[in-house]
C-alpha cells in the first residue's frame, strides 16, 4: 500500500486528545493552554502549540467561547489602511493581545460613522470580548447600542468630554494650537493648509486657524480633499493653492503622507524647501525623517496608545466587576522640527 503522501488529509480529523498525547499532558491542560494561556506555564504552552502544529489540530473556537462565555476576540475599527499612520498603534495593540491569547478582527469605517454603525451591527453578533474604535464621533444609534451591550470598549486617537467607556488619545485641538504657536514663533505670516475630510484632521485645521487669528497677514487658504490621505492628494492640493496664488509661506498638512506629496509637487516645480515653501506634516511616519529635506511634523506615540488600549482591555477582562472604571488617558504629542519648516 505504501505511506500516504504528505499533505493528503486523513479521514479522521485530529482531536484534542491526540494533541494531549503528543504533548504528554492531559486534555484539560491542552484546553487551558489554548483557551486560557495565562494559567499555564510558557513551557507547557510551547509544548502544546508544537503538538497542535504536529497533529494539524484545529481548535473549535466557537465551542470554547460557548463554554467559557469568552470569544477571545477583540474587534478593532480603523478609518483606513491606505497609509501607515495607525500602524504602530495596531501593531503594539495586537502584539500585546496575542501574547495574552486574544485574536483581533479589523474593520474599516472609511471615516464614516454610518459605516461604523453597520460594522458594529455585524461584529456584535460574534460577541467580541472587547471593541476598539478610532475616534469619538459615532452615530447616536451606535452610542446607545454600545452603552447597552456592556462590552469593554476603548475609544482611541482622540479625547472628548463624554466617552462611551474608556478613552486613550490626545487633543487634536491642542495639536492645532501648538502648530500655530510654532509657526508664529518662526515668523510665518502667510499660512495655507492641505488636508483630507477626516473629522479629526478638520478639528486640527479649525483650531490652527483660530489660533492664528491676529498673527497672519491673510486668511488661511485651504484645500480639503476626499480621504484617504495619499501622495496624490498632497500634490493636487498644492497645485490648486499655487494655481490660485494662495500657497503662502508654509503649508500645514493633515498627515505626513499628504505632506510628502506637497513636497514632491513643490520640488517638481523648482521650489526650494523651506526657502520658497515650508511644509509641516502630522504623524511622524517612519519615512518623515528621511525625506529631502527631512519633514517637520507632530509625533504621536502610537505604540504607547496601542499598549495602553491593550492593558485597559486586559484589566477589564480580568476583573469584569470593575466595569465602567473611568480611564481617560491623554498621551499627548510632540512637535518635531526638521528641515522642511
Amino acid at each position: 500500500m505504501g505511506r500516504k503522501p504528505a499533505g493528503i488529509r486523513s479521514s479522521a480529523a485530529p482531536t484534542l486528545i491526540d494533541v494531549a498525547r503528543v504533548a504528554g499532558v492531559s486534555p484539560i491542560t491542552v484546553s487551558r493552554a489554548l483557551g486560557r494561556p495565562e494559567v499555564v506555564t510558557d513551557a507547557t504552552r510551547k509544548r502544546v502549540l508544537e503538538a497542535v502544529r504536529a497533529t494539524g489540530y484545529v481548535p473549535n473556537l466557537a465551542a470554547g467561547s460557548l463554554a467559557s462565555s469568552r470569544s477571545r476576540l477583540v474587534a478593532i475599527f480603523l478609518p483606513t489602511i491606505a497609509n501607515s499612520i495607525f500602524a504602530d498603534t495596531v501593531q503594539a495593540l495586537t502584539d500585546r493581545l496575542a501574547a495574552a491569547g486574544y485574536q483581533t478582527l479589523l474593520g474599516l469605517t472609511g471615516y464614516s460613522p454610518e459605516q461604523e454603525e453597520a460594522l458594529l451591527e455585524a461584529v456584535l453578533g460574534r460577541r467580541p470580548d472587547g471593541i476598539v474604535l478610532t475616534g469619538t464621533e459615532h452615530t447616536q444609534a451606535s452610542r446607545e447600542r454600545l452603552a447597552r451591550v456592556g462590552i469593554p470598549l476603548v475609544e482611541a486617537w482622540d479625547l472628548c468630554e463624554y466617552p462611551v467607556d474608556m478613552l486613550v488619545g490626545f487633543s487634536h485641538e491642542a495639536v492645532g494650537q501648538a502648530v500655530a504657536r510654532y509657526l508664529i514663533g518662526k515668523g510665518y505670516r502667510r499660512v495655507s493648509v492641505v488636508g483630507i475630510d477626516d473629522p479629526r484632521g478638520l478639528r486640527r485645521y479649525r483650531s490652527l486657524v483660530e489660533a492664528l487669528q491676529g498673527h497672519v497677514r491673510a486668511p488661511v487658504a485651504a484645500q480639503i480633499l476626499p480621504a484617504p490621505a495619499t501622495l496624490a492628494v498632497g500634490r493636487e492640493g498644492l497645485a490648486r493653492l499655487l494655481q490660485e496664488d494662495v500657497a503662502g509661506e508654509v503649508v500645514v498638512c493633515s498627515s505626513d503622507t499628504v505632506a510628502q506629496g506637497v513636497m514632491a509637487e513643490a520640488l517638481s516645480r523648482g521650489l526650494r524647501i523651506p526657502q520658497d515653501l515650508a511644509v509641516m506634516g502630522f504623524g511622524d511616519l517612519s519615512s518623515a525623517a528621511h525625506t529631502y529635506p527631512p519633514l517637520s511634523t507632530v509625533r504621536v506615540d502610537g505604540p504607547r496608545i496601542g499598549c495602553a488600549i491593550a492593558d485597559a482591555l486586559l484589566a477589564r477582562f480580568a476583573e469584569p466587576a470593575a466595569a465602567r472604571q473611568p480611564l481617560r488617558l491623554d498621551v499627548g504629542f510632540e512637535l518635531i522640527e526638521r528641515g522642511s519648516a
